[in-house]
């Protein structure tokens, strides 16, 4: 059974649908430019997820994701097309993703975690989560693992860029990430209940007092006789 978490961040994402939809493009972008060339190719992925928001819109479905994505493509492919070579329609995702393994790593070290900050205003519960350690470090890990997914990423992405390898880039568009994104959605989904199971459980975010020294007099109200 879908759990909340994972109902809203799916929403966010444009459901299922909507992250297998965003591999399409990609795989028609390969498909045709190793079929006939270039220019083909870029109108083709263009075409493709245009007709992906259209769909969706029709359908009545989330279209921000599809229209995200459609963007996202055209800059794709201005980006291959300015530079002459199928290799530099997946420019714009591997530098995406190193910003956003920076973004996601800075978060962590400045104690704010992108995965808390952004399930905050989801769910529209405040910050209660920042006064509990134990669920910033869930959310420190959830953020984390996203790191990881992005700096994987990057870095197999750059080095296939670098050595000219079309085809394996588009394998590893792929490959890295609807598997890699599920990988991090169960970790987040698992981080997001703890924490909200501390927060639900109200551990107190900090120690208690030590208790007064024998002795000393009661700083409570004085019995008079």
């Amino acid at each position: 059974m879908t759990s909340p978490v994972q109902k809203t961040l799916l929403e966010q994402m444009g459901g299922t649908s909507g992250v297998l939809a965003s591999s399409l493009p990609v795989v028609v972008f390969v498909v045709v430019n190793s079929l006939t060339s270039l220019t083909p190719a870029i109108w083709s992925a263009v075409g493709t997820a245009a007709a992906i928001a259209v769909l969706r819109a029709v359908r009545k479905e989330g279209v921000q994701p599809a229209i995200s994505g459609l963007f996202g493509v055209a800059i794709a492919a201005y980006i291959a097309h300015r530079t002459g070579t199928a290799k530099g329609y997946f420019l714009l995702g591997i530098y995406t993703s190193l910003v956003y393994g920076a973004l996601f790593a800075l978060s962590v070290l400045v104690r704010w975690p992108l995965v808390g900050v952004v399930w905050s205003f989801l769910n529209g519960h405040g910050w209660a989560w920042r006064a509990h350690r134990g669920a910033v470090r869930a959310y420190d890990v959830a953020t984390l693992a996203w790191v990881a997914v992005f700096g994987a990423r990057f870095v197999v992405q750059q080095w296939l860029y670098g050595n000219d390898q079309e085809g394996w880039l588009a394998t590893a568009r792929i490959g890295m990430g609807l598997p890699l994104y599920g990988l991090a959605l169960l970790v987040t989904f698992a981080c997001v209940r703890r924490a909200d199971r501390i927060i639900e459980a109200g551990t107190p975010p900090v120690a208690p007092a030590p208790p007064e020294p024998p002795g000393q007099p009661s700083a409570g109200p004085q019995q008079r006789d």
